[in-house]
């Protein structure tokens, strides 16, 4: 009688700690996946701010300004950044060079972030994050030898 107690005691135990374990680990993945979200967050945040420095040292290259974005979010595509140069008038400008142009606003949007961890063990569906940007004034475009650091990526 006593080996019967003691197995449905062990047994009961286990029950119990597979389901304290359960919400525990649920709730600790939730806890890193809101960090990762503040992680992204924040990489979007330099990003832009990165891409807006690439683009108002460097020459206009929307391409180099991707590539300088996607060091701080590989999953930038070139639906998701916008690159427009402004010319002396405050109008973006597509023909403006280093002469004429006047500043550079870079802009993250439609970006997505994909929650990994389960809520309430179902998936839940990407959480549409704010538009992202960063606007400077022109510096060199460029024209400094000592630029080529920045605008080689």
């Amino acid at each position: 009688m006593n080996n019967a107690r003691h197995a449905i005691h062990r047994g009961s135990t286990t029950v119990e700690f597979a389901l304290i374990l359960m919400f525990y680990l649920t709730f600790l993945l939730g806890v890193l996946d809101m960090a990762r979200l503040l992680w992204t967050w924040n990489a979007a945040s330099e990003a832009t701010r990165w891409g807006a420095r690439t683009a108002v040292v460097c020459n206009r290259n929307a391409a180099a300004v991707l590539a300088r974005m996607q060091t701080f979010l590989p999953q930038l595509t070139e639906a998701n950044v916008q690159v427009d140069w402004y010319d002396g008038a405050g109008s973006v400008s597509a023909s403006c060079t280093f002469a004429d142009c006047q500043g550079v606003k870079v802009r993250i949007q439609n970006l997505n972030y994909q929650w990994l961890a389960p809520l309430g063990f179902s998936s839940i569906p990407p959480l549409a994050m704010p538009g992202f940007s960063t606007y400077l004034p022109r510096e060199i475009m460029g024209q400094d030898p000592g630029s080529a650091s920045i605008c080689s990526s």
